[in-house]
């Protein structure tokens, strides 16, 4: 307990209150300054918005994707499934340059979306974009182990009583896997409200059009204003938190109704 404690303070607890600490250099006044300006307002409203947009996507495909995992048997299942950890391994960076050479204008998807009305690169929807691809894995790796432990008993046994498959889904499947859904798309949320390198190159960086929160810490840092960029990184902080604790309060809740049912 001991050796766990020391390396969560010095890892995690340090750096966080030197964080908060280096927000109080200027005072009260210039950290609602910054943090209330219309750029940095916009840059919230872009990551926040991209983030749950990002979040939304994988909370549906990740946990698809890992109940066709978990379920199915097909040739190319364990490749698949080793695909699943690429933007864990993969730079992000590469990430940003390989989704833009896709959603680009003259990219191999971007040719024939943008002349039919659906640009990508360089818009929000290239902003979630590049969100979901390193969050996706979040969700799948959370949720699959879960299903893996289901037991095919209690489907079968619903399917003798008459449910339909939406049925067993929706009130025996669904419920157990919940709190472990709730957990890997917290996470995946978390995980985009910090992206910056798979962003940078397919948002197209415009100020209060898609310009992202962690590009702005980044722009504030070269200008060597560290207490705006520490403001700023303070109020992701505090969303990404908020969202955590959230996200446990209702996971505890659940599973007090749970034992008490």
């Amino acid at each position: 307990m001991g050796t766990n404690l020391f390396y969560l303070t010095l890892i995690v607890l340090l750096p966080i209150t030197a964080l908060i600490l280096k927000t109080t250099d200027a005072g009260l006044a210039r950290f609602w300054e910054v943090i209330t300006s219309p750029r940095a307002l916009a840059s919230f409203e872009v990551t926040i918005g991209a983030a749950l947009l990002a979040t939304a996507f994988s909370s549906v495909y990740g946990l698809l994707m890992a109940w066709i995992l978990t379920r199915y048997r097909f040739p190319g299942r364990a490749l698949l499934d080793a695909l699943m950890d690429i933007p864990f391994a993969l730079p992000t960076a590469v990430a940003g340059i390989a989704l833009t050479a896709l959603f680009a204008g003259n990219g191999w998807f971007g040719q024939y979306l943008e002349p039919a009305g659906f640009k990508v690169a360089y818009t929000l929807t290239g902003v979630a974009v590049a969100m979901a691809f390193t969050s996706v894995p979040f969700v799948v790796r959370t949720v699959q182990p879960v299903i893996e432990e289901l037991r095919l008993e209690v489907e079968e046994s619903a399917a003798t009583l008459g449910a339909w498959q939406w049925q067993t889904f929706r009130r025996i499947i669904y419920p157990a896997i919940f709190p472990a859904h709730l957990a890997g798309c917290t996470m995946a949320f978390a995980r985009s409200l910090g992206e910056f390198g798979a962003v940078i190159f397919i948002a197209g960086n415009l100020p209060f059009e898609t310009e992202i929160s962690a590009l702005l810490i980044f722009i504030r840092l070269e200008e060597y204003d560290y207490p705006a960029a520490a403001a700023i990184a303070v109020v992701l902080l505090a969303v990404a938190f908020f969202t955590l604790l959230t996200t446990n309060a209702i996971q505890s809740w659940r599973l007090k109704r749970v034992v008490k049912d």
